[in-house]
C-alpha cells in the first residue's frame, strides 16, 4: 500500500469520526438549508467530495436523533426540497462537540509535537 493510500484512508476515518460535527457547523451558520447547498458549504470548509450518499443518511440520523429538523418544501420552479435546521438539541450538540474536538486537537497537537 502506497503513501498517498495510507494517508487517503486515514482522512477518510478521520472525516467518518466529525461529519456529523461539520455538518451540524454548517447548519448552525444557515436559517435552513437543502442537500445540495448543505454539501456546498461543507465543499466551503474543505470537506470537498461529500456526495449525497453520505449525507442524506447523515441527515436522516441527526433528525432521528432530535438534532435537526427537516421540511419539505415546494419552490416556483423544480421539485420539492428538503430542507434541515437544527434544533435546540443540536445547538447544544454542537457546541460539546466543539469543545471536545479543541480538547482533542490540542491533546493530539500536543502528542504530534512532543
Amino acid at each position: 500500500m502506497g503513501k498517498a493510500k495510507v494517508r487517503e484512508d486515514r482522512q477518510s476515518q478521520w472525516l467518518k469520526g466529525v461529519l456529523d460535527l461539520a455538518v451540524l457547523a454548517a447548519l448552525s451558520r444557515e436559517t435552513s438549508a437543502y442537500g445540495y447547498t448543505l454539501m456546498a458549504s461543507l465543499a466551503d470548509f474543505g470537506f470537498e467530495g461529500i456526495k449525497g450518499g453520505t449525507i442524506y443518511p447523515l441527515l436522516s440520523r441527526l433528525e432521528e436523533d432530535g438534532l435537526v429538523k427537516s421540511e419539505w418544501v415546494t419552490g416556483q420552479s423544480g421539485p420539492p426540497r428538503k430542507y434541515f435546521w437544527l434544533t435546540g438539541a443540536g445547538r447544544a450538540e454542537l457546541a460539546s462537540g466543539r469543545d471536545g474536538w479543541l480538547s482533542f486537537s490540542k491533546t493530539m497537537t500536543k502528542a504530534l509535537e512532543g
